[in-house]
């Protein structure tokens, strides 16, 4: 924590404070990937944190004099309002709004002598500390690689993030080859999807032009390009349910080895062609073959279309993003209400808790608020023993140095994130010139807990389970955009690509929240619990079309009457699922 060091050697501990909250936060939204995608995935969300305390900052000032136990957290549950909508619009959303909302309840509660202006501006630079660091330094990836064996030669390492996630593609291809016939093939399909998502928006970073615009970043894209139809004949082989020699699996395993070292793949030992899936297998190995050894690539594109404005605002403003902003907005402003009312002198740590409970990224619902109680118990007791025998600004960044170090392992479990970011948080109102206040911290987040149960589980106006309904909708859209088009263009490889990343990656979204929302009590879960026989019929409607995609592509002719009946008899359980979910109308 470097900035923070230099604030506290010159005498000015407290605006080492915003800008240690950029850097955590920083740390928090930072995830393994590509570093230009990071830019992103931790940029974005602190220009919405640097106006949260700008606007945190002016409304104690909001109102008559005396009445901001009335007139604050009205203003706050208003700003949750909006920030809960616009969070369910996507990950990237879901960090900006969380993080604009805590950002504006440490200002508006905060006691800093730095104007509002300048909290935004440290909050930045620490942030912006937090991504050069994350730019200029190397990944745990590349310090593992011996130098000669780098590529480059060791060299510039400015693809290490994007080079392993593409690596990763071609090792989830082998896993599921290898588990083609057996029990775990479901898993491993779903691990083929979640590294072509990450490797998708590893190589989706924010560029300059539209286009890759160097012969490394152009024959990564290519890598890329190479790994799709690889995934699409393992998904077909997979599905056939039949065991494959281990020999099948060799060509991939070391073609994932040349993208980690930028070395050759050598000779890659070829499948028997005894078979559509077969064939497509080897001609994917070869056009990878191909790829590999002309190094200048190609210029893909790779990024996913983004979302309009229009379709952002009509999807936040939607009934998910009311449901979901109304329960923030009551979490924040009920959380803020008791707070204010009883009187506590760090009356923004229930609020700023209450918000970050209440997103459904971290877990279902109990499971977060039990993992935050244990977290934040274990948390200030590791503070208080640690300051019972220490004193002074120094240990306290010592704390907070540690505890930024030890963020990207902690937020692995919510719990554990809890614990380090509770030191870190304790250590900064230290510095901050209030007093100790271990065991207040345990008192008001065991309260938010309380009180993020008690919304969590109330019965509001209308249906509920709306962001699980959405996601099922685009999902079974997506699936039949992709079978209509393999049915009608069985030729067309780009296109049905594009689909059928679209047709996996939005069944994996649906996946996610259902399996989420199944997770928790029986008052949230018993109205989505119908979309579970949606989400299983889909995905076997989409591995059935990936199947057929292959054997039409081969030349084989019409679609064989066993594909035919399965997909007319998968098409008509996606339809009774869906209908019997709530939804009416078929959308084959």
């Amino acid at each position: 924590m470097v900035p923070l060091l230099l604030a506290v050697l010159a005498d000015r501990p407290t605006a080492g404070v915003p800008v240690a909250l950029g850097a955590m936060f920083a740390g928090i939204n930072d995830r393994p990937g590509g570093r230009r995608s990071s830019v992103s995935r931790v940029g974005v969300p602190a220009l919405a944190g640097a106006a949260g305390l700008l606007v945190g900052s002016l409304l104690p000032a909001v109102g008559p004099p005396g009445a901001a136990v009335f007139v604050l957290p009205l203003l706050l549950g208003a700003l949750g309002l909006l920030a809960g909508a616009l969070s369910s619009t996507g990950p990237l959303a879901s960090a900006c709004g969380t993080q604009l909302l805590v950002a504006a309840v440490i200002g508006a509660g905060m006691p800093l002598p730095e104007s509002g202006g300048e909290r935004a501006l440290l909050f930045l630079a620490g942030a912006g500390w937090a991504v050069l660091l994350r730019l200029v330094l190397p990944s745990r990836f590349l310090l593992l690689v011996p130098p000669s064996r780098r590529p480059g030669g060791g060299g510039p390492y400015r693809y290490d993030g994007e080079r392993e996630a593409v690596a990763g593609v071609y090792a989830a291809v082998a896993g599921l080859l290898r588990a083609a016939g057996g029990s775990r093939a479901p898993a491993r399909r779903a691990a083929l999807t979640a590294a072509l998502d990450q490797a998708q928006d590893a190589l989706s970073g924010p560029r300059l032009r539209r286009y890759a615009s160097s012969a490394a970043e152009r024959r990564l894209h290519a890598q890329y390009a190479a790994a799709l139809p690889l995934a699409e004949a393992a998904t077909a082989l997979a599905w056939a349910g039949e065991p494959l020699p281990d020999r099948v699996a060799e060509g991939p395993l070391r073609l994932a080895h040349a993208v980690r070292t930028g070395s050759a793949c050598g000779p890659l030992p070829a499948p028997a062609r005894s078979g559509a899936g077969l064939r497509a297998l080897d001609d994917a190995l070869l056009a990878a073959a191909e790829a590999f050894d002309h190094r200048a690539g190609q210029s893909l594109r790779t990024a996913r279309g983004r979302p309009g404005l229009v379709r952002v605002l009509r999807r936040a403003f939607g009934p998910a993003g009311r449901e979901y902003g109304v329960r923030v907005a009551l979490c924040c402003g009920i959380s803020a209400a008791a707070a204010l009312g009883l009187d506590h002198e760090h009356w923004y740590w229930m609020p700023a808790t209450a918000v970050f409970l209440v997103k459904p990224d971290l877990g279902p619902l109990v499971s977060r608020v039990l993992s935050r109680a244990a977290g934040t118990v274990v948390g200030a007791a590791v503070f208080a023993g640690f300051f019972a025998l220490v004193a002074g600004p120094l240990p306290a960044v010592a704390a907070v140095a540690v505890c930024g170090a030890l963020i990207p392992v902690a937020t692995r479990h919510f719990a554990a994130q809890t614990a380090v970011v509770t030191v870190l948080v304790l250590s900064l109102v230290l510095l901050a010139g209030e007093p100790q206040a271990a065991w207040g911290r345990v008192v008001e987040s065991l309260t938010a807990c309380a009180i993020v149960v008690l919304v969590g589980h109330l019965p509001l106006p209308g249906q509920r389970g709306h962001r699980v309904r959405d996601a099922v909708d685009t999902a079974v859209a997506a699936a039949h955009r992709y079978l209509r088009h393999v049915l009608a263009h069985p030729q067309d490889g780009t296109g049905r690509g594009a689909l059928r990343r679209d047709a996996y990656r939005s069944l994996a979204a649906a996946r996610a929240a259902v399996d989420l929302s199944a997770a928790e009590l029986p008052p949230v879960a018993g109205p989505t619990a119908g979309f579970e026989e949606v989400a299983g019929a889909l995905e076997r409607l989409v591995d059935t079309t990936t199947a057929c995609a292959v054997h039409l592509h081969d030349g084989s002719g019409e679609l064989p009457a066993p594909h035919a009946e399965r997909i007319a008899a998968h098409l008509a359980a996606v339809d009774a699922a869906h209908r019997a979910s709530g939804r009416s109308g078929a959308l084959v």
